[in-house]
C-alpha cells in the first residue's frame, strides 16, 4: 500500500483522536473535567420571623446552586448573631414525617439545594429579636467549596420570597 493510500485510510481516525484529545484537554484546562467548582447562592436567602408567644426557634432558607461535575455538601453554617444552628431535613414517613438533624444536606452535580419548610432548613435556637424585613447576614460552609456569604431577608409567618 501506498503512503498516501495509507494517509486516507488512517488519516481521518487519527485527525479525530487528536481534535478530541484537543478539545478534553481545553475542557480539563477550564475546570469542566470532573473538578469540583464553587456552589454559589441562586439570590437572598429568607428567614422565618418567630412568632410571638410561638416557639423561640426560626427557621432559615436558600437555595445553593453547584455548577461542578462532582457533588458537594452544606456542612454547617454561622450567623451575625452567633450561636448554635442545625441542618435540618424532613424524612418523609408515608403521609406523615417529621424533622431530623443532618450533619450535611447534598448539593447535587448540576443542580441545587433548595431549602424550604417542606425539605431542609437551617434551624436557629433562640434568636435574638428580629423585624420583618431586616436583612442577616450568613456563612455557609461546604466539604469541598469555599465559604459563602450571603444575606437572608427576615419574613414574616405565611410570606414567602416571590418563586
Amino acid at each position: 500500500m501506498r503512503a498516501v493510500e495509507r494517509l486516507t485510510v488512517v488519516g481521518p481516525p487519527v485527525g479525530a483522536a487528536a481534535l478530541a484529545l484537543a478539545l478534553l484537554t481545553g475542557w480539563t484546562a477550564v475546570g469542566g473535567a470532573g473538578r469540583p467548582r464553587p456552589v454559589e447562592t441562586a439570590g437572598p436567602g429568607w428567614l422565618l420571623l418567630p412568632t410571638a408567644g410561638a416557639s423561640p426557634a426560626t427557621t432559615a432558607f436558600f437555595t445553593i446552586r453547584n455548577p461542578g461535575d462532582v457533588p458537594d455538601e452544606l456542612t454547617g453554617a454561622a450567623w451575625e448573631f452567633g450561636g448554635p444552628i442545625t441542618l435540618k431535613q424532613h424524612v418523609h414517613q408515608g403521609a406523615a414525617g417529621r424533622w431530623a438533624p443532618v450533619k450535611a444536606l447534598p448539593v447535587p452535580a448540576r443542580g441545587e439545594l433548595a431549602m424550604s419548610p417542606e425539605d431542609s432548613d437551617l434551624m436557629i435556637a433562640a434568636p435574638p429579636p428580629l423585624k420583618a424585613g431586616q436583612w442577616v447576614e450568613f456563612t455557609l460552609t461546604f466539604r469541598h467549596s469555599p465559604e459563602l456569604r450571603l444575606r437572608a431577608d427576615v419574613r414574616p409567618p405565611g410570606s414567602r420570597p416571590p418563586a
